[in-house]
């Protein structure tokens, strides 16, 4: 049996599966130690300041943490931590406006209804970073060739 190189090792469906698993823990674990700070932080500072500090610094351990254990990659840097803030802020944007159209149609949901609304757009939006993470961000780089996601059948198919 020989060993599969670095840049294969999530183009089978169960490495797939278990990078996916990875980005949760990872990324939910951060999201955890980072509501445990903005507590913390809560009485020192404004929350607006507070959160804009968790937020820049839990998107950098987190986009560390993805580049190490979830995806496995080589690539390290700041190109890569203005990628993954991107994708940070494009998520953003989707559970703000998943918000904002409940309450443009129920002007005053109930709590759980919130929560429902905004768990489910956060888990559709952690999907699409997924994907854009292991696609674009952290995909592989042919040598000699310009930056750029591979975009063959099987990584559409697979970030899908």
């Amino acid at each position: 049996m020989t060993a599969v190189p670095p840049h294969q090792q999530t183009r089978t469906p169960h490495a797939l599966v278990a990078a996916f698993v990875r980005f949760v823990v990872c990324g939910g674990g951060v999201g955890v130690a980072s509501s445990g700070v903005l507590v913390l932080l809560h009485d020192r500072m404004p929350l607006a300041v507070a959160n804009a500090l968790v937020t820049v610094v839990s998107t950098v351990i987190a986009t560390e943490l993805h580049s190490r254990v979830s995806f496995r990659s080589e690539r390290r840097g700041w190109g890569v931590h203005l990628q993954s803030g991107l994708t940070v802020a494009v998520s953003y944007a989707f559970t703000t406006g998943a918000l904002l159209c409940l309450y443009a149609l129920r002007p005053e949901p109930s709590a759980l209804v919130q929560q429902t609304v905004y768990l489910s757009a956060s888990a559709l939006a952690g999907v699409g970073r997924f994907a854009l993470l292991r696609v674009v961000v952290f995909g592989d780089r042919k040598a000699g060739t310009a930056p750029g996601p591979v975009l063959g059948k099987t990584s559409v198919a697979m970030a899908a």
